[in-house]
């Protein structure tokens, strides 16, 4: 058979461990229309030995754990380290407590455009691996790399998205003691394409040079305003609220996601990942004494006893406490099920190719409203916690 064969299944989450896998490099992750990666297999060099199809995690159910999970709220005790991360700095802690010695840090590397997995051995580096991505990155052959030094004896700390975790645990097909599974909670990536359009257009309005985009930025104590931050070349910068950017409003409704995340397998309360982390969402509601002024908290999926060792151990670093799994799991949809299918999405898709980004704007954003503006701006979460705070401060509590 002659050509090329492009794997187009929509389950297909790009997690690259049919890539990593092949022993005749037949296999290339190649773009789709949108820029999301799928595999594609030169048949030239192909020789049949089906392993891309057995290492694809997809419809394998013993990848999970079966261990009782834990749940923990909690932020990192270094103030720079917290400014620096996303949310709590959880990962910052559990890196420090994990890599002690003869180690190796696989983390994600973004300009906010583009994203790739690469490895440090040095925890002074990983500064690099701090903030949310919104682009699913390229995975590479970091698994191989990771599998070379598993055998090499270091202590290998991986972190990715669920799929890319439980890519990584099916190419290798065996447990290692030395090697921690650390995951990002995911709510679906959306298409690299709107990213580059809206910088693009952030950029001809300022006439400026993009030199990095920041998804999560904080701007001092704004952890849950989830502010955008287009840093320029000249040093300048622009930011942007939550309730006032497109990206949110349109990434939120679902019209942009990688087809897979769907229909997502691993968006479940059973976890691959020793260790599952996120944001901790609805800290006001029910563990208000982690709100920490705003300057952000971490949610975090205790999964295995090797996990469970690892925070127990954190208390250097990390403050944190025990929460009930169920009060955690209620505002953690991801954790529930895969994100609703979007019936305007093929639509919003076709207009993202083929609109200015003004014009798709106008048709696609929806405006926030005088109540929840009010809500966040006027009567929100810092409010309430000043009102908590001074409260149960009178009390003596």
């Amino acid at each position: 058979m002659n050509g090329d064969i492009k794997l187009l299944d929509q389950k297909c989450t790009g997690c690259a461990a049919c890539y990593n896998v092949c022993p005749k490099n037949a296999i290339t992750m190649q773009y789709d229309k949108d820029k999301f990666k799928y595999p594609v297999i030169d048949s030239t060099k192909c020789i049949n030995c089906h392993l891309c199809k057995k290492v694809c995690p997809i419809d394998k159910n013993d990848l999970f754990n079966e261990e009782d999970q834990k749940v923990f709220g909690g932020y990192n005790k270094d103030v720079e380290i917290l400014k620096q991360s996303t949310s709590g700095g959880a990962f910052s802690a559990i890196v420090d407590t994990f890599c002690d010695e003869n180690y190796v840090i696989f983390g994600v590397v973004s300009n906010g455009i583009y994203s790739y997995h690469d490895f440090i051995i040095d925890k002074n580096e990983l500064s690099k691996f701090r903030q949310s991505k919104y682009v699913q990155s390229d995975v590479g052959d970091s698994y191989k790399k990771a599998k070379e030094f598993l055998k090499q004896g270091k202590k290998v700390l991986f972190s990715g998205t669920p799929c890319q975790i439980a890519g990584l645990k099916s190419f290798l097909n065996k447990e290692y003691n030395n090697l921690l599974l650390v995951e990002v909670i995911c709510e679906g990536v959306p298409s690299p394409l709107y990213a580059e359009k809206y910088s693009s257009y952030i950029c001809n309005k300022k006439k400026k040079d993009l030199d990095n985009l920041e998804y999560r930025f904080k701007d001092t104590k704004k952890w849950d305003f989830e502010v955008m931050k287009f840093n320029f070349k000249d040093g300048t910068s622009y930011k942007l609220d939550r309730w006032f950017n497109p990206f949110w409003n349109i990434w939120l409704k679902h019209l942009m996601s990688r087809p897979s995340c769907y229909e997502c397998q691993f968006a479940r309360k059973e976890r691959v990942a020793d260790i599952t982390l996120g944001d901790l969402w609805g800290v006001h509601l029910y563990c208000p004494d982690l709100y920490n002024k705003n300057r952000g908290a971490s949610v975090i999926f205790v999964n295995t006893e090797k996990g469970l060792n690892v925070i127990k151990n954190s208390d250097k670093y990390l403050y944190y406490r025990e929460l009930d799994i169920y009060d955690a799991i209620r505002y953690q949809g991801p954790l529930r099920t895969h994100i609703k299918d979007n019936p305007d999405k093929i639509e919003f898709m076709n207009d993202l190719h083929n609109m200015e980004y003004e014009e798709l704007i106008k048709k696609w954003y929806t405006k926030p409203s005088f109540k929840l503006l009010y809500s966040k701006y006027v009567w929100g979460n810092r409010q309430k916690m000043f009102v908590y705070n001074l409260t149960h401060k009178k009390k003596g509590e």
